[in-house]
């Protein structure tokens, strides 16, 4: 069994439920400090759909690529490959944006949710609604990102959902410890350093996601002849080939296989791969110096781009 395929999942679950557990937290200190901690059942619910949704959408999306793989169609493979690298592009964007926007949003996250819980309790009547609502989008939308990674790397079975459950209670257990035993940790520095081993995490997956764009285009060349034109790179002389990646980088399956240890750790955590391509290198590595700048200018709190506004001559 590879247990190696728990590490991304449980790093990821790990990263997005500490910071789901936080709005949790939060929303719990808020109505006990307004004498409202009758409404507590209300939170719990939230978070039991949230958790609920979040894994119905998770094998939502796992019947329909099994039902691609699955299929007598000519073209099956190819779509089960495209749909997986499209779940691959989604999951760089929206963790990505999660990386920056929420970084530099964090400082202002406990004011707002206590700003919505302040809201939700005017309601009344609808009180206990607004902080189920409250608290299943916060959990719904970091279930949401952690099943498009599992999904977009491909990773199903019973060790990458270990690795998601170890996740979710290490999160619970951190949660806990801050605000029901009141235990002192340095949650900024805890997602600043998390947040770097998710940047090289979804690096890895721009490199895997690419790979395969690249065996959907060549196995599409190999369909029929009017479509061996989309292989636009074939390496003549070379024996490890690809279709749109160019000349390739690297050959280390000799030496490091990624199909075994240590290979196969670095393979699943970082999207390490023994047949690296230029179009690979160059995006894994524009990936770190864009998103990675940006990120760490969100830690430093500067803005983003920029500029001087123009002076008005009078």
């Amino acid at each position: 069994m590879n247990f190696s395929e728990a590490l991304p999942t449980f790093v990821i679950t790990l990263r997005e439920g500490v910071e789901a557990a936080l709005v949790v937290g939060i929303v719990l200190a808020c109505l006990k400090k307004s004498g409202q901690s009758h409404l507590s059942p209300w939170v719990f619910g939230g978070v039991i759909v949230g958790l609920i949704a979040s894994a119905a959408i998770g094998v939502l999306f796992g019947w329909t690529i099994q039902i691609l793989s699955s299929s007598n169609q000519p073209f099956a493979p190819i779509m089960e490959l495209l749909l997986e690298a499209t779940f691959g592009i989604v999951a760089i964007v929206m963790l990505s944006w999660m990386l920056i926007w929420m970084t530099k949003q964090a400082r202002f996250m406990k004011a707002e949710v206590e700003g919505a819980v302040s809201a939700a309790l005017t309601q009344n009547s609808q009180a206990g609604w607004g902080v189920f609502s409250l608290v299943l989008i916060a959990v719904l939308r970091e279930g949401f990102e952690t099943v498009l990674f599992v999904v977009a790397k491909f990773q199903q079975g019973i060790i990458p959902a270990l690795g998601a459950l170890g996740g979710i209670l290490s999160a619970a257990g951190i949660g806990v410890l801050l605000f029901q035993w009141g235990v002192k940790i340095n949650i900024r520095l805890f997602f600043k350093y998390m947040g770097i081993l998710l940047l090289f995490i979804v690096a890895g997956l721009v490199v895997t996601t690419l790979g395969l764009f690249d065996s959907a285009m060549h196995t599409l060349s190999q369909a029929n002849r009017e479509s061996a034109a989309l292989c636009f790179y074939y390496e003549r002389f070379a024996k490890v080939r690809s279709c749109i990646l160019g000349p390739i980088v690297w050959n280390t399956s000799k030496v490091l296989p990624e199909d075994k240890f240590p290979g196969l750790l670095l393979s699943a955590l970082f999207g390490y791969t023994d047949k690296l391509y230029v179009v690979q290198a160059f995006a894994y590595f524009g990936f770190l110096i864009t998103v990675g700048g940006l990120y760490l200018q969100s830690l430093a709190g500067r803005v983003f781009f920029p500029f001087k506004k123009p002076q008005v001559t009078k």
